[in-house]
């Protein structure tokens, strides 16, 4: 059977944790801020993790598993 390849896009989206988890940037913060409120603007700009759920399929396209 032939190797996986690394998902590049992922790749270049997420970063995996030392526990095994991924963080994410939050979507919705590019532009068009002003329509935004200030307290939903900060929100923005954490990163937030990935559902469990997807984890492992994420984990096995970044070529982690």
């Amino acid at each position: 059977m032939s190797k996986l390849k690394t998902h590049s896009c992922l790749k270049k989206r997420v970063k995996v944790s030392r526990n095994g988890k991924i963080k994410r940037k939050k979507a919705f913060a590019s532009h068009l801020m002003s329509g935004k409120s200030g307290n939903r603007r900060r929100k923005l700009r954490k990163t937030s993790l990935v559902p469990k759920g997807y984890t492992k399929a994420m984990l096995r396209s970044l070529g982690e598993c």
